[in-house]
């Protein structure tokens, strides 16, 4: 393709710079590739020379260590790398770094052990550098013809192993214990180590020359080393292991000894952390109010840490010459100038100087201090001019701190070239000038402010600025602007840079992709973007590669083995911690075009990660990223992840996203990813081999068109874990569509080499990058791109034409997915300027942030306010009044330039046609007023025309004229291009000039005639703070209780931004004091649904805007409108249709042929709605929805044009939204209603039933049976019914084996309707179902014999006893039951009865000498079944629980029993057992038992006895049973009459008791009968106790016996009573009684004494023998 015609005369392009820029972002650690010894990535090739030199100079170092310590501390002392550097013979200098990469030898290490892995360097991106990590050692900078210098942690190390493992082998070499020795002495080794360390010295200091007079010093270094290592003589002596041992073990210990003293100067080296000062944010200058205070600040970085010292005007500032004046504080790296109070002589220039030992650094902020209006010192008037500041002067404002600025020399629209450098510039003039007080310069590149770097650097000489290109990219291409800002006021200037393609090397080769940018950053991936080039070279493009560079190496490798037609692609194999940058070229047939600009270098870590460093103290970039893991936790499996999601889905990967687990302990995880074909749980595992650090990945690999789930599981030392939940089904395939191609290319002439192309975006496109124009000269053929850089809008504007040509153009649209079809060609237009040979010099069309706003004029100063752009076009603005500042931020203002850049409007109406049939030219607008007004310029505003000709407003046009005296001038155009809003913005008019206007409004038809010239109004500044009134109040959707009210926000916004609106009605008739607000809180919304009105009243509207300042004047009246439902009105109706898709339908049977419908969305147009279709047929109108989703949410109303207000709406809210999705995949994809899904059961005999059931079946319904995606079918193993009456489906299995394991499914189809139902058998679920399948067998042939139906258990009884009961079944006569504990038979005193099934074994009183196991057995003929059941261990200690339990529950209610001893408080429980635990507390405290208070139990009596109680002892007592799991209390209280009552019987039983311990009683000794012969002697002793010792008295018949000589008495020591009849005689006998007798009572003891005569005996006896036997006769 030839070059484009407006660039051909630019013909040079530095072709050399290509390869060299592609090495500028790249570390030069190869820049000196010609010497002898190369260290590059994997190689080992070095100097044998220096190897030898390396190796001599280890073993010089292993000697001199052990003599020459002291020396080698001090020398430490004085630099910290030196014995290391000795220890390695690796010489690199100072601690600036590495300054020859020669030296770096990998074959050191390689020979001697496995080599490590070499830290390569990582560079951050510029944005990254704010915010770096403080701990790393050794400074790395980048750049274009920069060195990188120095070594890596990791590289010291790896330098340090390799010394030690040389001296070890040479210590340990030989068991002989053969040692080397140097012959030299010490004092050669100490000088030879001096002379060492300055010539390290020497060259360290010289590393800040040339680098090859660097080079040379260092390689001079080692030759010399070298050879005088090869110069020392070598000896050998043989001596004794135990010599050699001991040698060995010191030099160990030495070494190490030197190792921890080099680790410790090392630290104390702060030479590593030294840089300069760096400010992190720079003071901002502010313009103040008098009397106000205001803050510089400021944030600076360096090492050591910067003093900061505040400058005025170049003067120190001293806070103790102005107590109170200023305040100056720095706190944790932040600096602060206060001024208190300012006034006029603060106005100044600040500086903020920061010094430290590596430089200093200042920052400049100005202060301009203002005077409100009105307030007039006088005082300084009167002074002169020496007291006033340099800068202001008296104006009708007062003290005005106005600039003027003004741009002479100005850049144009500029044409480059990929490689070309280019500057642009301009000069400045400021009025006035105030000295040392200079403008804040900013550029900007499509609105986004520029900052200096290694392609673009800015300047700024004091009167003129420049912005320097280094190198063009197509990146650079696009509309800068200059913004220069004096205080609060500022100017800017605008102009187009186009950069065209380089010449390719290949011709045909497509030109460079652009934008290369690196979206998301992980430790295993990084997605590289980038936008597709315009040129392709003549056949289209096939793909791109993608290629990365690790930062610090020029080695390219490509990523992508296959061309990827997505702009998108995730770059996957990346070491963690590491820095790459990224290029991507594109490929057609012909071949591979230059690659694109570089990316910014970007980190692979994950995104925690690199926020957890960014937070860290700041500290120099060293170029590479330790990653470190934290200690292991162990025995802690990781969690699963949460929030998996599909984040990205194209044809060619799939990109997963997920969060790490909660519980994963301190030890890094990984995960593992897995897949599965959606329907199926066949998990695969993806990365077996490589786990997964970062919580994402991307996917390759999969089938185009197929349904995946996917699925994440966490793994560390402890194992893997569960696995997280599956996605959503996902669709392999672009879910991003190409674009369409644009529609109705409208060129319009511009100036005299320009046009304007607009063009219909294109329908239903997603992200969207842009649009490439192209132009042809008419008839030529030869397309040419106008941008190379896509650009977005609908409108652009084409330079570098030919005067007189006449010209084509075609739009094509881009996104990541490629670019779309071109567009049909536009009409042939002739290049030449649009009015008078250019732009108007008084008006100048540009656009706002909506289409058709309000235009801004040119050549004027606004208040300072942050910049609005828009990429496509130049903003029009809404320049803010110079009154009283506000905290808020001010609207955004743009300065058009003179060559109108991106202007997209048409200059010129198109010609008028003839009107189409039926339709007219509308009527004229009304009600033409001023909404906002300003010094220059004027804000008009007017209503719609009542008759609009039966077709769409399409414009206005606005002329204005003078009115000077009364008299008005000639009519002026205002604007070139129809607006199409009714609110348009007269630029460059007369200040205090009186001016009438009036307005045409124009349609399909034509242009309708003009309006009646308005009023006069007066062009002067409104200094207002409240915003002005809403305009275009309309109302529609009328009801008889409701309508919705709309307007347009006001054009003048006030000081401050408006925030909302308050909506006021009052009935047509009634009085303006009876104005009512319909909203008690501002709404953002420039709509409302008015309800709770009258039906048959007729109201009005009007609406106030409120700001901070407060609340505008209201709007012009709404109406009136009389609120009622007219009949036939008609609603929108939602529908959804067989195939699923969701539209709104509305119907009007009033249209005239001129009506059309107007559908709307939140009650803004829809037109052209990427999301929905609208069609119309008669008086039938639908919305249809192409992927109703949330971005859906909102009011839809439809509304028709030419009559009286038809207009309906319908609410669309999350909760209808998901009604309206579930009935449309319920009609796009009808199933097969199903009551139970598909379930899996096993029946008696241990057969495997799978079931399901449909709510209906019709007779050609049909089921596959699918097991492990195979269909199976009816036959010896599998038997299927299906039953179309009641819709179950069922398949049977009589066995489960192995083979049985996976997946069955039973898919239904009945009719269009289908349904499929799964159930998973695999693993533990399998294992599960084929146990209870295998159980259920056993059971029934076990249950054809006596069985149990329910097997042995326990139960304890009401009674405290334990049951062990079982049920049994078919039992009959014969059938034996068997009772067993430990294998021993229980002999049962009953026989079991087996009418009711139940079989018992009663235990009474249970204990632990009845624990055991418990078995019972049924046998007969037909078999025998057996139950067991172990009360051993937990089962008995749960059994003993339940019987404490019911133990504790039968205790009685405690009572109180008064004792001789004290009080008793006892409780009965069934029966006790040692495992049921008591416990008492008196008053809420546990009692403490004692001999005067006990506990016990006595039987099933459970007591506490107090003895001799007290007041004391008064309270509640808590008896508590705890039976090993609950604690059951009984309570009584002790107090009050129930003490004093048994206190009382406690010591009327205590009295008792000592009566009856002290009471005379007779203790033993007299007989109860006593015989005795005549003529005996009768001696009886009794012993008798008593205390007081009782009284003894004696009686006879009951009669009081005295002691005589016959019978003598006797009473003797208080204790024994003696009896004595001497010669007893018939006499005698007789009841005898002892009587003893004290003060607590009395005993009587009697006895009878019986006297016989023998003969008498003998006679009766003889008697008795005949009276027996005359009774035997």
């Amino acid at each position: 393709m030839s070059l484009p015609f407006y660039q051909r005369s630019h013909q040079h392009y530095d072709l050399s710079y290509r390869n060299k820029d592609l090495r500028t972002t790249v570390s030069h650690y190869q820049r000196e590739k010609k010497r002898s010894a190369i260290y590059t990535q994997g190689s080992t090739a070095y100097s044998s020379r220096s190897s030898a030199a390396h190796r001599q100079e280890s073993e010089a170092f292993r000697q001199a260590s052990a003599s020459s310590f002291q020396q080698q501390a001090s020398q430490y002392a004085l630099s910290s790398e030196v014995s290391r550097k000795a220890a390695s013979a690796y010489d690199y200098g100072s601690s600036h770094g590495l300054t020859d990469s020669s030296l770096l030898l990998d074959d050191y290490s390689s020979k001697l052990s496995p080599k490590p892995k070499r830290a390569k360097h990582s560079l951050l991106s510029g944005e990254e550098k704010e915010n770096l990590p403080s701990d790393y050692m050794v400074p790395i900078f980048s750049g274009r013809q920069k060195h990188v210098s120095g070594i890596t942690d990791t590289e010291e190390e790896r330098i340090k192993e390799a010394a030690a493992y040389i001296a070890q082998r040479n210590l340990l070499a030989s068991e002989e214990g053969i040692t080397t020795s140097k012959q030299s002495t010490a004092s050669k080794q100490t000088t030879a180590s001096k002379q060492s360390m300055a010539s390290k010295q020497s060259t360290a200091s010289k590393q800040s020359t040339a680098s090859r007079q660097s080079t040379a010093s260092r390689q001079s270094v080692v030759s010399k080393q070298a050879t005088s290592a090869l110069q020392q003589e070598v000896t050998s002596e043989k001596k004794s292991r135990k010599v050699v041992i001991r040698e060995k073990a010191e030099h160990l210990s030495l070494r190490k000894t030197l190792e921890e003293t080099e680790t410790y100067h090392a630290k104390l080296n702060e030479d590593h952390l030294l840089h300069a000062p760096e400010f992190i944010i720079k003071p901002r200058s502010h313009t103040v109010w008098e009397k106000e205070n205001v803050k510089l600040h400021c944030s600076i970085a360096g090492w050591p840490e910067p003093r900061v010292t505040w400058y005025k005007n170049q003067v120190p500032i001293n806070v103790h010459a102005n107590p109170g004046k200023y305040i100056i504080e720095s706190r944790y790296g932040m600096h602060t100038l206060e001024i208190n109070a300012c006034d006029f002589e603060d106005t100044a220039q600040y500086r903020a100087s920061a010094m430290n030992v590596k430089g200093e650094l200042s920052a400049y902020a100005s202060v301009v201090v203002k005077r409100y209006k009105g307030e007039f010192d006088e005082t300084r008037f009167h002074a002169g001019a020496s007291t006033m500041p340099l800068s202001f002067g008296v104006t009708p404002y007062g003290y005005a701190s106005r600039f003027e600025i003004h741009f002479d020399d100005k850049f144009d629209v500029s044409f480059g070239r990929e490689g070309e450098t280019m500057s642009l510039g301009c000069r400045v003039v400021i009025t006035p000038e105030i000295k040392h007080f200079q403008p804040e310069i900013q550029w900007y590149r499509n609105g986004v402010p520029l900052s200096p770097s290694k392609w673009v650097q800015t300047l700024w000489s004091g009167e003129r600025a420049t912005l320097t290109f280094s190198h063009l990219n197509k990146e650079d291409e696009g509309l800068y602007t200059i913004r220069v800002r004096m205080g609060e006021y500022y100017e800017q200037y605008s102009a187009y840079v186009f950069v065209r393609d380089a010449d390719a090397e290949i011709e045909g080769a497509p030109a460079a992709p652009l934008d290369v940018k690196c979206l998301e950053a992980n430790k295993d991936y990084i997605i590289i973007s980038w936008k597709q080039p315009a040129v392709d070279g003549g056949s289209p493009i096939l793909g791109y590669f993608i290629d990365k560079c690790e930062v610090g190496t020029d080695s390219w490798s490509q990523c992508n083995d296959t061309p990827v037609k997505f702009a998108r692609f995730p770059v996957t194999g990346l070491i963690e911690g590491r820095s790459y940058i990224f290029r991507v070229r594109a490929v057609n047939k012909t071949g591979i075009g230059f690659p694109s600009r570089v990316s910014e270098p970007v980190a692979a870590l994950d995104p925690a990660e690199k926020a957890r460093l960014k937070s860290r103290p700041s500290a120099p970039w060293t170029g590479q990223i330790i990653v470190t893991e934290e200690e292991p936790s162990e025995g802690i499996v990781p969690g699963p992840p949460t929030d998996l999601s599909v984040t990205e889905a194209t044809r060619s990967y799939v990109v997963l996203s997920w969060k790490p687990p909660g519980q994963r302990g301190h030890e890094g995880i990984m995960y593992f990813v897995e897949k599965c074909e959606a329907g199926t749980e066949n998990w695969q595992r993806v990365n077996t081999e490589l786990p997964v650090k970062s919580p994402r990945f991307a996917l390759f690999d999969l089938a185009e068109g197929k349904s995946y789930c996917f699925r994440v599981r966490c793994s560390n030392s402890a194992g893997v874990g569960e696995p997280s939940e599956a996605t959503e089904v996902t669709v392999v395939g672009d879910k991003l569509d190409i674009p369409k191609a644009p529609g109705k290319i409208i060129p319009s002439r511009n100036t005299d080499t320009s046009v304007v192309v607009s063009w219909e975006e294109s329908k239903d496109a997603k992200e969207l990058v842009g649009y490439y124009i192209e132009a042809s000269v008419a008839g030529s053929g030869k397309w040419e791109p106008c941008n190379n850089n896509p650009v977005k809008g609908s409108r652009f504007t084409c330079h570098g034409l030919v005067t007189g040509q006449s010209y084509i153009f075609r739009v094509r649209a881009v996104n990541a997915a490629g670019l779309s079809e071109y567009s049909q060609d536009s009409e042939a237009i002739e290049v030449k300027a649009a009015i008078g040979g250019g732009v108007s010099p008084d008006v100048c069309p540009a656009l706002s942030d909506e289409p058709g706003g309000l235009t801004a004029s040119r050549g004027r100063v606004h208040e300072a306010s942050p910049p609005t752009f828009q990429k496509d076009a130049l903003l029009g603005s809404k320049p803010n009044k110079p009154s009283l500042p506000s905290s808020s931020q001010n609207l955004g203002q743009t300065e058009v330039s003179k060559v109108s850049e991106t202007v997209q409007e048409e200059l010129t109406p198109p010609p008028q046609k003839a009107a189409p049939q039926g339709k007219t030219p509308p009527s004229p607008p009304c009600d033409i007023t001023c909404l906002e007004s300003f010094r220059d310029s004027m804000v008009l505003g007017w209503k719609q025309p009542d008759k609009i000709g039966g077709a769409e407003i399409t414009g206005y046009y606005v002329n204005y004229r003078e009115v000077i005296d009364g008299v008005p001038g000639k009519w002026r155009e205002a604007n070139v291009k129809a607006v199409s809003e009714e609110a348009y913005k007269i630029s460059n008019l007369k200040e205090n000039m009186v001016y009438q206007f009036q307005v045409a409004a124009m349609n399909m038809a034509g242009l309708g005639a003009p309006s009646a010239v308005s009023e006069c109004f007066k062009c002067e500044e409104w200094t207002i703070a409240v915003p002005g009134p809403p305009h275009s109040l309309k109302c529609s959707e009328v009801r008889k209780d409701s309508l919705v009210l709309q307007w347009k926000p006001p054009v003048h916004s006030g000081r401050t931004p408006v925030t909302g609106y308050f909506v006021d009605l009052k009935e047509a008739k009634a009085k303006e004091d009876q104005w009512r607000g319909l909203n008690e809180a501002a709404i953002k919304n420039v709509y409302l649904k008015v309800r709770g009105l009258k039906e048959g009243v007729s109201y009005v509207f009007r609406v106030r805007a409120i700001n901070q300042a407060g609340v505008g004047k209201p709007s012009d009246l709404a109406g009136p409108v009389v609120a009622e439902t007219r009949p036939g009105t008609k609603e929108v109706v939602v529908n959804v249709d067989d195939d699923g898709v969701i539209s709104l339908n509305f119907e009007c049977d009033k249209m005239t042929p001129k009506s059309e419908f107007s559908w709307s969305k939140d009650y803004v147009s829809t037109e052209d709605s990427p999301r929905s279709e609208v069609e119309s047929k008669g008086n039938k109108t639908k919305m249809t929805f192409k992927d109703l989703g949330m971005d859906d949410l909102g009011i839809y109303s439809c509304d028709v044009t030419d009559t009286d207000g038809i207009a309906s709406s319908y609410l669309i809210d999350e909760e209808e939204l998901k009604r309206l999705l579930a009935l449309s995949h319920e009609h796009k994809f009808p199933t097969v209603p199903v009551k139970s899904e598909l379930a899996v059961e096993i029946l008696e005999k241990g057969q495997v039933r799978f079931w399901m059931q449909a709510e209906k079946l019709s007779g050609n319904a049909k089921v596959n049976y699918i097991f492990n995606e195979k269909e199976i079918f009816e036959g010896p193993k599998y038997k299927m019914h299906i039953d179309r009456n009641t819709g179950i489906i069922e398949m049977f299995m009589e066995k489960l084996q192995d083979e049985d394991e996976g997946t069955y499914t039973f898919q239904l189809q009945d009719g269009k309707a289908t349904n499929h139902s799964t159930v998973v058998l695999v693993g533990d679920v399998f294992k599960k179902l084929q146990k209870e399948a295998e159980f259920q067998r056993q059971e029934w042939i076990r249950k054809q014999g006596p069985h149990f139906v329910e097997y042995l258990s326990w139960e304890v009884t009401g009674e405290c006893n334990v049951l062990l009961k079982c049920k049994v079944a078919n039992i009959k006569k014969e059938t034996h039951i068997v009772w067993y504990k430990d294998e021993r038979e229980i002999s049962v005193d009953e026989k079991h009865d087996f009418k009711d099934g139940i079989c018992t074994l009663l235990i009474t009183e249970f204990s632990k000498k009845d624990a055991g196991i418990y078995e019972v057995i049924l046998k007969d003929d037909r078999g025998k079944d057996k139950s067991r059941l172990k009360l051993v261990d937990e089962a008995f200690k749960e059994l003993m629980t339940e019987v404490c339990k019911k133990i504790a529950l039968s205790a009685t209610d405690l009572k109180i029993q008064s004792t001789a001893e004290g009080i008793r408080l006892y409780s009965f429980v069934t029966y006790y057992v040692e495992d049921l635990k008591v416990n008492w507390s008196h008053n809420g405290s546990a009692i403490r038992y004692s001999d005067r208070v006990k506990t016990g139990v006595t039987g099933e009596q459970i007591w506490l006895q107090i003895n001799e109680p007290t007041p004391n002892d008064k309270g509640k007592y808590v008896m508590e049973l705890f039976d090993g799991k609950t604690g059951h209390q009984k309570t009584v209280d002790l107090s009050g009459q129930a003490y004093d009552e048994a206190y009382a019987e406690f010591q009327r039983l205590k009295q008792a008791a000592i009566a009856e311990k002290n009471r005379a009683r007779v203790l033993g000794g007299l007989p109860d009968v006593v015989t005795i012969q005549e003529g005996k002697a009768l001696n009886l002793t009794c012993n008798v106790w008593g205390d007081p010792p009782p009284e003894v008295s004696w009686l006879k018949n009951e009669k009081a016996l005295a002691s005589d000589d016959h019978c003598n008495l006797k009473f003797e020591a208080g204790k024994t009573a003696y009896f004595t009849i001497n010669g007893v005689s018939t006499a005698d006998s007789g009841k005898y009684g002892l009587v003893v007798k004290n003060k607590y009572g009395s005993e009587t003891s009697d006895f009878t004494v019986s006297v016989f005569i023998p003969e008498e005996e003998a006679r009766m006896a003889a008697l008795e023998s005949l009276k027996g036997g005359k009774k035997a006769k």
